[in-house]
């Protein structure tokens, strides 16, 4: 029986046997309601995200590349020192202040040349990432723990496997599961760095940098993890073992929880003819990329949220650097809050005069880069409110480093939906590359983005935003994989920094290279910065 969907729903709910309904000429059994409805995606969802693999994603037109002096502020020394001292002074006041650090991804993509290694048909390294793994193995933070895994399952440390020519059997007890796994785990779970009593995985890096810059005055650190389901117990563990130890080094209190993304984030998979890919007959749904982690901060408690990416960390003798440009681009949010809140209060009691809305309006455009040039032909009234609507939003003030090659988004001006442009972080993927200007547009960019965010998710009477509000839908991203050898297409949600963010207020801010030191692939933690 054919029925809409809500009527359909109503029927289903009230058990009068309906099994199956048509919509947007795609076929569903009840069976299927009940995968949505176990899952907690709403119908209506499932249809939208159909419609977008027919339709596609539009490209987002981009007014400029940002740059120093237009879109990006960089500061002098006092500058700096003057937002380095503004934080100091916000996290004497005890203000909720939480890290947000997401890390769910498996470290699998880190070691694909090495599992590319274990696959080959030659038994000695060949290639040059080969041998410059085996040629400073010894300078890994898990060499210890390798060699003792090497021990206990050859009978050999890694030395005399290496001098036996048994290079194969290194690789597999660094990746497998008889070994360190280290090819199944998440990166946070990963030994990065080596001291000299010890050796910290990149969590603990997250620990102690919470500590060295959003500690409140009483000394609480709060930091939030995503992770998998599956190694939520290896995280929880991790933080039973250490945790004592990093309060008595820096003389805090850890407050650390976690979170998995939402099963109601998950979006459907379709064939090559955008129909729904079907596994033993259910619809086949994938994690909806890191997007859907604006959920997860939704939910964080918090006046401000540091986000950063589990991999970006350096040992302490190369964190000054870093833990002083987390406070300065904090003391700038702080500072930007404190007038957007000045100006939404003028706005709110309607007792503002030209001069105000004058003032308001350059504060936009200096300091927020938003520009609409629709609002010279609007009266006083409609300005205060498109003013209102354009301040009372969600901000983020986002690092941004030199272009040095390194893979990642870049900091443009970009069109928006309703006319304005605004600053935004886009991907290669959103630009038409087919658009000459739009081309060398993206080809003029100096910076990237290094995922370096500080967000204030709060009105000016302390209410919380409600950040889903804020996503821009259309900008997604549609993916070809496969499974079991079946071609598939899988749709991502706009990126968390992205599309996800796209409805904020947002400052971008130059910081030093030094500050973005990623772990990409296992011979990065080779580097100078992770030695």
């Amino acid at each position: 029986m054919v029925k809409n969907v809500l009527f359909l729903r109503a029927f289903c709910r009230f058990g009068n046997g309906i099994k199956i309904h048509y919509s947007l000429q795609i076929m569903f059994t009840s069976e299927d309601l009940h995968l949505f409805n176990e899952k907690g995606i709403d119908i209506h969802a499932v249809e939208e995200q159909l419609s977008s693999f027919k339709k596609g994603f539009p490209f987002l037109k981009i007014a400029s590349s940002a740059s120093v002096g237009n879109g990006i502020l960089s500061l002098d020394e006092q500058q700096a020192q003057y937002y380095f001292d503004l934080w100091e002074g916000y996290l004497k006041d005890n203000h909720k202040v939480v890290k947000f650090v997401p890390a769910s991804g498996a470290a699998s993509r880190m070691f694909k040349d090495l599992f590319g290694f274990l696959s080959a048909d030659y038994d000695r390294p060949q290639t040059d990432f080969e041998k410059k793994f085996f040629g400073s193995i010894e300078h890994f933070a898990f060499y210890a723990d390798l060699d003792e895994a090497c021990l206990k399952n050859e009978g050999k440390g890694i030395a005399d496997l290496i001098a036996a020519g048994n290079y194969k059997a290194v690789v597999a007890n660094l990746l497998e599961e008889k070994g360190l796994n280290y090819g199944s785990l998440p990166k946070g779970l990963l030994k990065f760095h080596r001291y000299a009593t010890t050796a910290r995985t990149a969590m603990e890096e997250h620990l102690t940098e919470g500590a060295l810059y959003a500690a409140s005055s009483d000394g609480e650190v709060n930091i939030h993890f995503t992770v998998s389901h599956e190694h939520l117990p290896h995280f929880k563990e991790l933080v039973a073992a250490k945790k004592a130890d990093y309060e008595r080094r820096y003389g805090v209190r850890y407050n650390i929880s976690f979170s998995e993304q939402k099963p109601s984030t998950d979006t459907i998979a379709v064939d090559m003819n955008n129909e729904p890919f079907r596994e033993n007959g259910k619809p086949l749904f994938r994690p909806g990329g890191h997007g859907a982690l604006i959920e997860n901060l939704n939910d964080i408690d918090a006046e401000i949220i540091f986000v950063k990416n589990i991999d970006n960390v350096v040992p302490d003798k190369l964190k000054e650097p870093t833990v002083r440009f987390k406070k300065i681009i904090g003391g700038i949010l702080v500072s930007l809050k404190s007038e957007i809140n000045r100006y939404t209060a003028i706005l709110k009691s309607g007792k503002y005069t030209i001069d105000d809305l004058r003032e308001i309006i350059q504060f936009l455009h200096k300091k927020l880069f938003v520009r609409n040039e629709e609002t010279k032909h609007l009266e006083d009234a409609e300005l205060a409110l498109y003013l209102l609507r354009k301040l009372d939003r969600p901000i983020r003030v986002c690092g941004m480093v030199r272009n040095a090659g390194e893979p990642g988004g870049g900091p443009f001006i970009a069109y928006n939906p309703d006319g304005t442009t605004s600053l935004q972080i886009l991907e290669s993927s959103q630009i038409d590359m087919s658009n000459p200007e739009a081309k060398k547009q993206f080809e003029m960019g100096t910076h990237f983005n290094p995922v370096d965010l500080v967000c204030a998710v709060r009105d000016g009477q302390g209410a919380k935003y409600d950040l889903p509000k804020y996503v821009d839908k259309n900008t997604g991203f549609i993916s070809r994989k496969s499974k079991n050898g079946r071609e598939l297409k899988a749709l991502e949600l706009p990126g968390l920094w992205n599309g996800a963010m796209s409805d904020w207020n947002t400052v971008f801010v130059e910081v030093p290279a030094e500050t973005f030191n990623p772990v990409k692939t296992v011979n990065d933690l080779l580097r100078p910065q992770h030695q």
